[in-house]
C-alpha cells in the first residue's frame, strides 16, 4: 500500500491548532535548489520543490525539461548533495491552460490535460490545478465564472486521477498526489502593472462559494475520491511580489478570510507570491491558516545578490586585468537586451529605469537568462577567478555576513558556498515561519 502523502500532515497539524506549514521552492535553478537541499539536510526537514508550467511542460518549457526530465534533474542534484529523495516532495505549479491561452477551450484543455498527465505519470505528488485564466474562446470582457473554472478544474483532476491509476501499475508504492485548487490565483511571475493597483483580499463568502462550486463539479464528474485529495485552496490574502518589492501582509485586513478556513477540516490556504515578506509576516500567514508558502523570485533574487557581490569583488581584485574578468553582470545584461521577451511586460519606465530594473528589480526577471550558454560561461569564469577564495577584505566589504561565517569557520571560503549561503539566508526566513521540521516524512 502507498504511504500517505506527507503534505496531509500539514492539514492535520493546522487543525490541531499548531502553526506549522511548509515553504515551496518554485524554481528550476540548480544552484538555488542545491542551497535548499543543503538546508533541508541540515535541519532534517521536508523540502517541497515545484516546477511551474512555463518552466517544465510536455514540450520542454523554457528550461528544456519535460516532467520526467525535471525528476531526473532533481534526483541528480539530491544525490550530489547527499539528501534522500524520500525527504523531497515534487509539485507542479499553475498546471492548466496557462501557456496555452492562445487556443480555444478544446485545444487549450487538451494541451493542459497532457501537461497534467505527464506531471502525475512522472511522479509529482502535489498538483496545483489552475484554470483561473481565460483562453481564446472566452469572452474577453466578462469575468471568467467560478462554474467554468471549477468545471475545467474537475476535468483536469479526472486526467490526474487516471494518470495516477496508470502509475500504480508501474509502481504500486506510488504516493497519491494531493491537489490545490481555487479561482482567485495571483498571476504567475508577479504583477505586470506599471502602477500599484492595490490588492483586494478574497471575501470569505467568495471563498466559501468557490469551495462549494468546486466540490459540486468534482462530484458531478464522479471524483469523490479525488475531492478527498484536495488539501488547499488558493486565495488572495493581500500579498504580492512585484517590481518594487511586495505588498506586505496585513492580518487585520484578512481576519475574516482567515477565520473562514477554520470551518473546513480538510483544507488549508496556499499562499502564492509570498516573496519578500519579512519572516515575521510569513509567520503570521502560517499562524492564520496558510499552510503552504510559495516562493520563487525571492530565492533567485538572493542568488543574484550573491553573484553580483562576487562580480563587484572581482572587479576590484582584477582592476588592472580587465581581460581576466568574467564581466558577468555585463554578459547577463547583454543577454537580456538581446531578447527582452521575459521582462518587457514587467518593467516600465525610461531607458535608464529599465536598465536599473534589469539588474535590481525584485521581479528578478534576469533569472530567465541565467541558463544561457554565454551567461553560464561568464559565471563559471567568475567562480574560477575565486577558486582560491575571496580575499577577506573584499569579502567583508561586499558580503559581510559571509565574511563573519568564514572567519568563524562556519562557511567555506569558496564562491559557490558563498552564493548558496545567500540563498540559505532567505530559506531560513521561511523555515522560521513554517516550522516545517515538525512535519513527519
Amino acid at each position: 500500500m502507498p504511504r500517505e502523502n506527507p503534505l496531509k500532515n500539514i492539514v492535520r497539524l493546522q487543525k490541531e491548532g499548531k502553526a506549522i506549514g511548509i515553504y515551496s521552492a518554485c524554481t528550476a535553478n540548480d544552484l538555488v535548489l542545491r542551497a535548499c537541499m543543503q538546508r533541508a539536510k541540515e535541519t532534517n526537514s521536508i523540502l517541497l520543490i515545484e516546477a511551474t508550467a512555463n518552466q517544465v511542460d510536455q514540450y520542454g518549457g523554457y528550461t528544456g525539461m519535460k516532467p520526467k526530465d525535471f525528476i531526473r534533474f532533481v534526483e541528480k542534484l539530491a544525490a550530489e548533495e547527499g539528501i534522500s529523495m524520500n525527504q523531497i516532495i515534487l509539485g507542479g505549479d499553475h498546471l492548466g491552460p496557462l501557456t496555452f491561452t492562445k487556443y480555444g477551450e478544446d485545444k487549450a484543455m487538451a494541451e493542459a490535460s497532457e501537461l497534467i498527465r505527464q506531471f502525475v505519470a512522472a511522479g509529482f505528488t502535489k498538483i496545483h490545478i489552475d484554470t483561473s485564466m481565460k483562453v481564446a474562446s472566452d469572452d474577453p470582457d466578462t469575468r471568467l465564472s467560478d462554474n467554468v473554472i471549477s468545471r475545467r478544474g474537475a476535468e483536469l483532476a479526472q486526467v490526474a486521477e487516471n494518470a495516477y491509476q496508470e502509475l500504480l501499475k508501474e509502481n504500486p508504492e506510488a504516493i497519491h498526489p494531493v491537489y490545490i485548487v481555487g479561482s482567485e490565483v495571483p498571476i504567475p511571475g508577479g504583477s505586470q502593472e506599471a502602477k500599484d493597483m492595490g490588492l483586494q483580499v478574497t471575501k470569505p463568502e467568495d471563498f466559501r462559494n468557490t469551495v462549494s462550486i468546486f466540490e459540486k463539479s468534482f462530484r458531478e464528474h464522479g471524483l469523490e475520491d479525488a475531492w478527498n485529495q484536495v488539501i488547499g485552496f488558493v486565495v488572495q490574502p493581500g500579498v504580492e511580489e512585484k517590481d518594487a518589492g511586495c505588498t506586505e501582509y496585513d492580518r487585520s485586513k484578512a481576519v475574516d478570510l482567515m477565520a473562514s478556513i477554520k470551518d473546513y477540516d480538510s483544507f488549508v490556504f496556499e499562499g502564492h507570491s509570498t516573496d519578500y515578506q519579512t519572516k515575521y509576516k510569513l509567520r503570521e500567514l502560517v499562524e492564520d491558516g496558510v499552510g503552504i508558502l510559495k516562493v520563487g523570485p525571492g530565492l533567485t533574487f538572493a542568488m543574484r545578490e550573491g553573484l553580483f557581490s562576487l562580480a563587484y569583488a572581482e572587479k576590484e581584485m582584477l582592476k588592472d586585468k580587465p581581460q581576466q574578468q568574467s564581466h558577468f553582470m555585463e554578459v547577463l545584461d547583454a543577454a537580456m537586451v538581446r531578447d527582452p521577451k521575459y521582462y518587457q511586460k514587467h518593467y516600465h519606465g525610461t531607458d535608464s529605469e529599465i536598465a536599473y530594473k534589469r539588474k535590481f528589480s525584485f521581479s528578478d526577471r534576469c533569472r530567465y537568462y541565467l541558463p544561457q550558454e554565454d551567461v553560464q560561461a561568464a559565471m563559471q569564469k567568475m567562480f574560477d577567478n575565486f577558486k582560491g577564495g575571496v580575499p577577506l577584505g573584499l569579502l567583508s566589504q561586499f558580503m559581510p555576513d559571509a565574511y563573519t561565517k568564514v572567519r568563524e569557520g562556519k562557511l567555506s571560503n569558496d564562491p559557490i558556498s558563498i552564493v548558496k549561503d545567500r540563498v540559505i539566508h532567505t530559506v531560513d526566513e521561511y523555515l522560521y515561519a513554517s516550522q516545517q521540521q515538525e512535519i513527519r516524512f
